[in-house]
């Protein structure tokens, strides 16, 4: 047993750091709590003692901050509503559910499928899904609208048999379990999908820690609605079932505090605490419960501990002198998981058995009873009255710790045993025992017959059970896990809403952020789609220009703004508001893409769409929460990413963790990511308005997309939009943006984003200083053109009998004479994607290596990257072609000094640095 002086990770220190110097009066005090309770109850003891501890507090009587409580049930038993439930009925299809859970992922785990996939999670969390089902959790078509749920991804099979039960899937679409493409018709997706099965899951959550995090932004979004007017979502709840060893990754944990400042009594997090991680025990030396509670308390959540079943009730009651409860408090975590994989007379002789009082307490109890001494987490009653209490609780956000066994009821092989979470098919004992277990009607003949494909259990739908389940989920509003994708309409800007976008800088110099910012703003003032749109920062709106927006969009702050704003006298005053636009996440990237998924998946969740616009600094995305991005794609998240002081050499002074030069090739991996690189305003115009088409126009075929765009902090001249402007070049990935009216060789320089004016320059100067024409390309996205170019090669191999497809780029670059010189600053792997398209020869300028600090003539130069050596690689493949002489590249690299990087002119200082 620990010592009192080693507990302070289990209970809060109270009492034990103090001397008792008068033992009889506190003696009397104590009696006096004792009887207040027995003849009041623990509700008025509970408010006596607040009252004493604000007294205290306003008397100046130090007190410590209760972090932890007992290792006990947060809500005594005379304080347990009515379960209103059936629980007989509910016990016996929780037990089919149990059943047909474990053998779908059993006989995926036959000798000629072997997909695996996981059985005890959900064996040992079944209870807590149940009374959500059954009384809680509400559907789409409910008066108040549906509930948010985020599932445990190990616990899908739980969801798939519950579906089954319902007439929702068939015994076919069970069998299709983790078969996706060979069982196409009737796959079911390992883990909450979306994107695999876009009318059954909503949300995507087995990687693990992203869940938490989305959770409580889906709160806030819900929220957002109400308070923008978009929406009542007044009565809607947000669950979220997570795992004890999960709440170890620190994005769990990592967002809690946005939770208590927004109030958000709206969710509730639900940890499934058995103790065990993926491979042994949590906190085998520790009290996981005992961390948690501690760490949701400080972050400012409400706590509820479901600990113990109803069994232990008398027990307790029956302490007098806390023996129990001491024991309670000071076994360990590790000892707990033992104790479920051994026996009742084990259990006798090591919990019960470490005092006199508390080996007395059970003595009446038989080896069985012991053993039948259940969790809390597997107790009906308990969770029943831990969800009720969540959902009345108001001002803070509610976790409910519920203890569990992982593997409950799965027999002695699998119950809290280390390797439990691996195991993926149970022996023909274990078949037996768990039928036996759960008093179902299969024969030993039956299962002996085939044991690897037992048959999976179902009475009737007209069978009273059944009919239960499904009045239940009719009450409550449709069934549950359940997508929809139709939408409130919306109406698309038209031609005015781009002219800003459309008419250039005219004399001023202005970086593409500014030109998208100020796209950003006619398209927040348009009357269509305006109020749908949610900028989303994470920090230094300042440097992306976004402060414009603080006085009219204002911040969203659900409190409001009460507090004297130090610059409310000038123009660009920081201003928050309950019904603000902006969503301003602080410096947390995390979680404004959280808060760009809620939002951009709110068309689905709510069925109103939002349009989030969420702009960082672009080193800090996909290679920060690239994670989250595969989330929200897989989510089918609408919306705009915008990347801003892109590149590796144009954020001149930060150095080498905010240089970046990769961002595209990260964002291509992403199939849900369309990824631009634009040079102009005009060129952002174009690609936003085919994005907002292409995501909520009425003959859009592929809408669940999210546009990359990259913005660079450099200012340069915009010039107009092109009279007879390419837009579908634009849309397409590549236009000729200025074709060479010099005659001589030829070549065909192709750019992107802010290289586009250094190649224009490397035009002027090779037909000025060296007689060559070059035609100059802007590259819009180099991704696009590369998957289209992949595409028709692929349909070229799957169906030879066809006209191959040409690419587009292939097609488009049909006339174009000469070498390629390709220039960003980016890696040479960006371009790089579309030499294959290319019969030219081909030569790539780019950024690789680190980034560093120096002005962006000097880095430039020291990458080669900059007009001049544009200019050097162009004349060498023309040299290599026989076009020219072999001196003249010679001549021109010495001409401008080519490696010194002190004699780079590409670029200007202006600009935020």
């Amino acid at each position: 047993m620990l010592q009192r002086d080693e507990n302070s990770h289990i209970l809060s220190g109270l009492t034990n750091q103090l001397p008792d110097r008068d033992p009889e009066e506190t003696a009397e005090w104590l009696e006096s709590l004792d009887a207040l309770i027995q003849d009041r109850g623990t509700e008025r003891a509970q408010y006596i003692m607040r009252s004493l501890l604000q007294r205290a507090g306003a008397q100046s009587v130090g007190v410590p901050m209760v972090t932890t409580t007992d290792y006990v049930n947060t809500i005594p038993a005379d304080q347990e509503p009515v379960f209103p439930g059936n629980e007989k009925i509910e016990r016996k299809y929780r037990a089919w559910l149990r059943w047909n859970a474990a053998i779908m992922v059993h006989r995926a785990q036959s000798p000629d499928i072997g997909v695996g996939g996981h059985i005890s999670t959900y064996a040992g969390a079944a209870t807590l899904y149940e009374v959500g089902f059954n009384h809680f959790f509400r559907g789409k078509d409910h008066p108040g609208g549906g509930d948010q749920i985020f599932f445990q991804g190990h616990a899908s099979p739980g969801m798939y048999a519950r579906a089954f039960l319902e007439g929702r899937l068939s015994e076919e679409d069970m069998d299709g379990f983790r078969q996706e493409k060979s069982k196409e018709g009737h796959a079911l997706s390992s883990y909450p999908h979306p994107r695999l099965m876009p009318e059954f899951w909503e949300f995507p959550t087995v990687s693990m820690g992203i869940g938490p995090m989305h959770a409580i932004y889906q709160a806030q979004s819900n929220r957002y609605l109400h308070n923008r007017g978009i929406k009542d979502t007044s009565e809607q709840q947000v669950w979220a079932f997570l795992g004890d060893g999960e709440m170890d990754e620190p994005e769990s944990r990592g967002l809690l505090q946005l939770a208590a400042n927004d109030k958000l009594d709206n969710l509730n997090f639900v940890i499934n605490c058995n103790l065990q991680r993926l491979d042994g025990p949590v906190r085998g030396n520790g009290k996981i419960v005992q961390e948690l509670e501690a760490f949701f308390r400080g972050a400012g959540w409400n706590v509820i501990k479901v600990l113990w079943g109803r069994e232990w009730d008398d027990l307790l009651a029956r302490d007098t002198d806390g023996a129990l409860v001491d024991v309670m408090n000071t076994t360990l975590d590790g000892d707990y998981q033992t104790y479920k994989a051994e026996s009742g007379g084990f259990v006798r002789e090591h919990f019960f058995g470490q005092t006199p009082q508390t080996k007395e307490l059970a003595a009446h109890l038989s080896d069985d009873e012991v053993w039948n001494l259940r969790r809390g987490g597997h107790d009906y009653h308990k969770v029943y009255a831990a969800y009720k209490a969540a959902t009345e609780f108001k001002g803070k956000p509610t976790v409910i710790l519920a203890h569990t066994v992982k593997g409950y009821g799965l027999g002695t092989h699998f119950e809290a045993r280390n390797a439990t979470h691996q195991m993926k098919k149970l022996t023909l004992q274990d078949l037996k025992d768990f039928r036996t277990h759960l008093h179902l009607p299969i024969s030993d003949e039956v299962l002996e017959a085939d044991p690897y494909h037992p048959p999976y259990y179902h009475p009737g739908a007209d069978s009273p059970e059944i009919a239960y389940m499904m009045e239940h989920r009719a009450a409550l509003g449709g069934f549950v896990p359940e997508r929809r994708s139709t939408h409130t309409a919306l109406e698309l800007p038209g031609d005015k809403t781009y002219e800003v976008a459309n008419r250039g800088s005219g004399k001023q110099h202005a970086a593409t952020t500014m030109s998208f910012v100020r796209l950003l703003k006619d398209l927040m003032r348009d009357k269509g789609i305006g109020q749908r749109i949610v900028p989303i920062i994470p920090d230094e709106a300042r440097t992306f220009g976004i402060d414009a927006f603080f006085p009219t969009a204002k911040i969203y702050n659900p409190n409001g703004q009460n507090y004297l704003s130090v610059d409310r006298d000038l123009v660009l005053a920081y201003k928050e508001s309950i019904s603000g636009q902006i969503v301003h996440a602080g410096i947390n990237e995390a979680g404004s893409v959280a808060a760009f998924t809620a939002a951009g998946t709110a068309y689905a969740t709510h069925g109103e769409p939002l349009i989030p616009v969420y702009v960082f600094y672009s080193m800090f995305g996909f290679q920060r929460t690239g994670d989250q991005f595969w989330a929200a794609g897989d989510q089918m998240t609408r919306g705009f990413i915008i990347g801003a002081t892109a590149g590796r050499t144009t954020l001149t002074g930060e150095g080498l963790q905010h240089a970046d030069g990769h961002s595209p090739i990260l964002a291509s991996t992403n199939d849900a990511v369309i990824t631009y690189d634009p040079a102009y305003g005009y060129e952002i115009g174009v690609i936003m308005r085919a994005g907002l088409e292409r995501m909520y126009g009425p003959d859009s075929t592929d809408p669940n997309v999210m546009y990359y765009i990259t913005v660079y902090n450099e200012p340069i001249l915009q010039p107009k939009a092109p009279e007879n402007m390419d837009i579908e070049g634009i849309n397409r990935g590549i236009y000729l943006l200025n074709k060479s009216e010099h005659d001589g060789p030829r070549a065909q320089i192709m750019a992107s984003g802010v290289s586009v004016p250094w190649a224009l320059e490397a035009q002027r100067i090779l037909a000025q200083e060296w007689g060559v024409a070059a035609d100059v390309w802007s590259v819009t996205s180099w991704t696009e053109l590369r998957r289209d170019g992949l595409a028709a090669e692929e349909e070229a191999f799957l169906h030879p009998e066809n006209e191959p497809r040409t690419p587009y780029i292939t097609a488009k670059m049909a006339d174009a004479q000469g070498p390629i010189i390709a220039v960003t600053d980016f890696m040479k792997a960006v371009p790089d994607q579309v030499r294959q398209f290319l019969p030219n020869d081909f030569a790539t300028l780019g950024a690789d290596g680190f980034g560093f600090s120096d002005t962006r003539a000097a880095a430039r130069r020291y990458f080669k990257i900059d007009s001049h050596s544009v200019v050097v690689r162009t004349l060498q493949m023309l040299a290599k072609d026989g076009k020219i002489s072999p001196d003249t590249a010679r001549q021109a690299a010495t001409k401008y000094d080519l490696l010194n990087v002190n004699a780079g002119t590409t670029g200007n200082a202006g600009g935020e640095g």
